[in-house]
C-alpha cells in the first residue's frame, strides 16, 4: 500500500469515529432534554457524566500523548453509551436479557488491550534496558484486565452496602446449600430443593410474599458471572496480543485495539 493510500486511510477513519461521536452525543442531549421534562434528575446527572466520559478518549490522547486507533475509540464511546444511557437510564440491565453480560464480556477484552498497551509502549521505549517476552506481556494483560474487574465489583459491592443501590443484580434460585440450617453445627450441608417463593416477616408481624417464583440470591452471582465472562474476554485478548508481539508487524487485528504513542 503507497504513503498516498495511508494519507487518504487516516482522515477517513478519523471521520467515523467523529460521527459515532457526534451522533451519541446528540442522542444523549436529547435523552437530558427527556429527563428535564420528566424531572427526572437522578438521569439527568447520568446524562452528565456520560458526556464527560465521552470525552476521556479525546483528553488521554493528549495528556498521555498516545493515538488511540478508531475502532477502539469507537468501542469505547458505545460501551459508555450501553452501558449509562441504555443500560442504566432505559434499563436494559433488566430488560434485555445478558446486556450485562454482553458489557462485562466487552469490558474485560477493552481493559486487557488498554492494559497490553501500557505494558508494550515499555517494551518498545529504547529507554529501557529490559525487553519482555511475548508470554509475559499477554500475563500481564490478562492480570490487568482482572484486577479492573474485580476493582468494579469492589465498587459495586460497596455502592449495594452504602446506598442499597442493587448494583450487583439479584438471581431467583430455586435451590440453595448452606450450612446456617445445620442444628448439630457440624458443618453439614443442608439442601433446600424446589422452592416456589419466599415469604418475608417484618418486625410488626406482617408477611409479605415475594412471588418471584424462588428463592432471591443476593448478588453473588452476578458478580460471579461477570469476573468470569470478563475473565472471558481478558483471555481472547491476551492471546491476540501474545501473537501480535510474537509476529510483530505481522496482521493488523490487534493493532485496531493497542493505542500507540505518537511520534
Amino acid at each position: 500500500m503507497s504513503d498516498k493510500t495511508k494519507e487518504r486511510k487516516i482522515p477517513k477513519e478519523a471521520k467515523s469515529t467523529f460521527i459515532v461521536y457526534l451522533v451519541l452525543r446528540v442522542l444523549v442531549v436529547g435523552e437530558m432534554v427527556l429527563c428535564i421534562f420528566r424531572k427526572d434528575f437522578e438521569s439527568l446527572f447520568l446524562c452528565v457524566l456520560t458526556l464527560f466520559l465521552m470525552l476521556l478518549p479525546n483528553i488521554f490522547e493528549r495528556k498521555l500523548n498516545i493515538e488511540l486507533p478508531s475502532t477502539l475509540e469507537i468501542i469505547i464511546l458505545l460501551f459508555i453509551f450501553s452501558a449509562e444511557i441504555l443500560g442504566e437510564i432505559n434499563s436494559f440491565y433488566v430488560n434485555v436479557p445478558q446486556w450485562d453480560t454482553i458489557l462485562h464480556t466487552i469490558n474485560g477484552f477493552l481493559c486487557a488491550a488498554i492494559g497490553f498497551a501500557m505494558v508494550d509502549m515499555f517494551n518498545r521505549n529504547e529507554k529501557f534496558s529490559f525487553k519482555l517476552s511475548p508470554v509475559y506481556l499477554a500475563i500481564a494483560s490478562f492480570c490487568f484486565s482482572m484486577t479492573v474487574g474485580v476493582m468494579w465489583e469492589f465498587f459495586e459491592f460497596g455502592m449495594d452496602q452504602l446506598f442499597q443501590l442493587d448494583m450487583q443484580k439479584d438471581t431467583i434460585v430455586n435451590t440453595i446449600g448452606t450450612v446456617l440450617l445445620d442444628d448439630t453445627l457440624s458443618n453439614k450441608i443442608i439442601r433446600i430443593e424446589d422452592i416456589q417463593d419466599v415469604i418475608i416477616v417484618h418486625s410488626d408481624g406482617t408477611q409479605q410474599s415475594l412471588g418471584l417464583g424462588g428463592y432471591l440470591d443476593i448478588g453473588i452471582i452476578d458478580t460471579m458471572k461477570d469476573l468470569f465472562v470478563n475473565f472471558v474476554g481478558a483471555v481472547i485478548f491476551s492471546i491476540i496480543g501474545f501473537f501480535y508481539v510474537k509476529q510483530r508487524g505481522k496482521g493488523g487485528f490487534a493493532e485496531r485495539f493497542i493505542p500507540k504513542v505518537k511520534a
